[in-house]
């Protein structure tokens, strides 16, 4: 799905869906008897933390899963569980990142899907998923960016719409998640809000953000951080988009990934084949995209099939995005 603004036309922002670490029974069994029993505000506090840091942790239980809609129905309940213990915790700076994290993956892979899987007789219900997409990409920038302020001292967050570069320089290895999160959640807001001149403005500190994490740790999460430059690269030259950036980066992810991941195809058929109206190239990315195999990676199955699934709308529309 693309939009008309300011006179060039926005592909959406493909997100790398990395599905956060479940909320296992013993976590939950855990968090029940500390809420419930323990005496002390300072004794749950400690208690809520360790729970926090347990769930916060990156783990491959949802993401080596084989059954989408089964961690569909799971992910709102892990949301809201993550948001509970927030409000116990609200500088808890790992847990604010995983539930960033949450609610712009779920609004990528299943509601902005969904929309894109609907024909033009369902506009009104395509509109409407969109909506709630753009409410889940906001609401988990809101949480990167108090994992900001947390990260770096009060205001930080407001600090880098004036100027990113002095907030950013302090970030380190271990702050790549809070970057990155933050500009996969700004950046999927502005490509779904692209009308908005209120977050299209916010542009240069998305590009900011991403470029620091870059820096701090290109091979980081399977080569994510190169998928999102895919993206923002694809974005015109008055924006600071680069076409032939964006296929280093290509080239980059796929070599990381070993060709096991088709997110790379997928970015570089939407941002870079669509706007250039070449239907040959757009075709044979997704085709590879689909042909990867799940089980040859599979810690990361899960990722590879959502991905997949939108891959297979995109070719099913594919004369929706170029002109005959």
């Amino acid at each position: 799905m693309s939009f008309e603004f300011l006179g060039y036309s926005w592909e959406l922002m493909p997100v790398r869906v990395q599905v956060f670490h479940p909320v296992s029974p013993a976590a939950l069994l855990a968090l029940i008897v500390i809420v419930t029993v323990a005496p002390a505000c300072s004794i749950k506090t400690m208690a809520v933390k360790t729970v926090a840091n347990t769930l916060s942790d990156t783990g491959d239980v949802f993401t080596r899963d084989d059954d989408p809609e089964l961690i569909r129905d799971a992910t709102p309940f892990a949301l809201k569980l993550y948001e509970s213990l927030l409000e116990s915790v609200p500088t808890h700076v790992p847990l604010l990142v995983a539930t960033c994290g949450g609610f712009t993956q779920y609004g990528y892979a299943f509601l902005e899907a969904d929309a894109d899987g609907l024909d033009s007789s369902r506009r009104n219900e395509a509109t409407a998923l969109r909506e709630r997409a753009l409410k889940h990409y906001l609401r988990g920038r809101g949480y990167c960016l108090r994992g900001i302020d947390a990260r770096f001292g009060k205001s930080a967050s407001q600090a880098l719409l004036a100027d990113p570069a002095p907030t950013l320089q302090k970030a380190q290895k271990s702050d790549v998640p809070l970057l990155y999160w933050s500009a996969a959640s700004w950046g999927a807001a502005i490509s779904l809000g692209i009308d908005r001149p209120d977050l299209a403005v916010d542009f240069p500190t998305v590009r900011a953000l991403a470029d620091r994490a870059l820096a701090l740790d290109p091979a980081w999460n399977r080569g994510a951080i190169h998928e999102l430059m895919i993206s923002l690269n694809s974005l015109p030259e008055a924006l600071g988009g680069n076409p032939d950036k964006a296929r280093e980066h290509f080239k980059m992810a796929v070599d990381i990934q070993k060709g096991l991941s088709p997110g790379p195809y997928v970015a570089l058929a939407t941002g870079i084949a669509v706007p250039m109206q070449d239907r040959v190239e757009f075709e044979r990315l997704l085709k590879e995209a689909l042909a990867i195999d799940p089980e040859k990676d599979p810690s990361n199955r899960l990722v590879i099939l959502v991905t997949q699934r939108r891959a297979r709308v995109l070719l099913d529309r594919i004369d929706e995005k170029f002109s005959k």
